[in-house]
């Protein structure tokens, strides 16, 4: 390229060489060796003075801003080198807000594309999930208006079978509005005080029943219930709780131990929830929380439920500025813990029976 550093360097020390050179002639008794040394004096040090600010002050400068420019026309963003440092080069501090302005744009990018892929995830999950209640459903009914509706008792076991299908879709359907709503910032939560193992003891009755079929036992690991008082949504940490029991006792083998422990603190309360079922591989610990996932799929689906349960107790819980955690071990079960702030109103009831 003509115009590239070198070449202007050349000419511009060809010239004040030359200049230079014309003036000392005019003197009187100059020597012809003292003009060619003066020349190439001037030559010398014009083309190296002018040849390295031009190189490393514009033109370097400028073929990167070329350079970034036709990447980012490609939609080529692997050029981004962000630097922390500020220059006093202007084109240098040019070359760094392209820089940085194409960063911005490449995590943008980066969103969009995992937006993408979420939703794309997401409605195949949503239809599948829908589907198999539906169609479920649909055979029923549609096999008793083929004629078995004139059969007492197999009229009486499709529609049950046709009820059971359409809870489950309700459940689904419950759930995703119950996240969506979440996510959004609609449903906001109603902090008060509350004794959460009193919480935990309802929860149980409602589940007693599933623990009984698979004769698991559930035992307490608490200090004192009458110090388990948090400042937290009771109807949330409710579904919590619910979701997190049931869990425990759906993936714990028949004559398995289910233990909720309470852990108070200074300022918050640990709960916990331990089972000792098949575990949870580590691989698969990272996304149990996201919507519809499963460890395996096919076992899961047998033990029913609609797959959102984790999504929604993570969204609960960071509404409360709190997080789930998981520790497991593949054949030796799971616990579930989170911490929940502790009330500042003292509990007058100190005695609480631990069955």
């Amino acid at each position: 390229m003509f115009f590239s550093s070198k070449w202007v360097a050349v000419l511009l020390a060809i010239s004040v060489a030359t200049v230079t050179t014309a003036f000392l002639s005019l003197l009187n008794g100059v020597s012809q060796t003292a003009l060619f040394v003066t020349f190439i004096l001037s030559f010398s040090s014009t083309y190296i003075l002018n040849n390295v600010v031009l190189e490393f002050l514009f033109f370097r400068e400028i073929t990167k801003i070329y350079t970034a420019l036709d990447k980012l026309k490609k939609k080529d963003l692997s050029f981004i080198e962000l630097s922390k440092r500020s220059s006093i080069n202007p084109l240098k501090r040019i070359n760094q807000e392209i820089f940085s302005y194409a960063d911005v744009k490449q995590r943008e990018i980066d969103e969009l594309k995992k937006l993408e892929n979420f939703r794309r995830d997401f409605l195949a999950d949503v239809s599948h999930e829908l589907k198999t209640p539906i169609f479920a459903a649909q055979g029923f009914v549609h096999t008793l208006l083929d004629g078995a509706v004139d059969d007492k008792s197999v009229r009486l076991k499709f529609l049950k079978k046709a009820a059971k299908s359409l809870d489950g879709l309700d459940a689904l359907v419950h759930d995703l509005l119950t996240l969506s709503h979440m996510e959004t910032g609609e449903i906001k939560m109603n902090f008060e005080n509350f004794n959460i193992y009193e919480l935990t003891r309802e929860v149980l009755d409602q589940l007693d029943g599933k623990a009984e079929k698979k004769h698991i036992k559930i035992s307490f690991e608490v200090f004192s219930p009458a110090d388990a008082i948090v400042l937290a949504d009771q109807r949330r940490i409710y579904q919590v709780m619910l979701n997190l029991i049931s869990n425990a006792i759906k993936y714990t083998k028949d004559g398995g131990e289910v233990a909720i422990g309470f852990q108070p603190h200074k300022s918050d309360v640990l709960i916990s929830v331990k089972d000792n079922g098949r575990g949870i591989p580590p691989d698969h610990i990272k996304r149990i929380f996201e919507r519809f996932y499963r460890v395996e799929k096919s076992r899961s689906k047998d033990k029913g439920g609609t797959g959102l349960g984790l999504a929604i107790v993570k969204h609960i819980l960071e509404a409360h500025h709190s997080k789930v955690s998981v520790t497991s071990a593949v054949g030796k079960g799971s616990t579930f813990s989170f911490k929940l702030e502790r009330s500042k109103v003292e509990n007058k009831e100190t005695t609480l029976s631990v069955k």
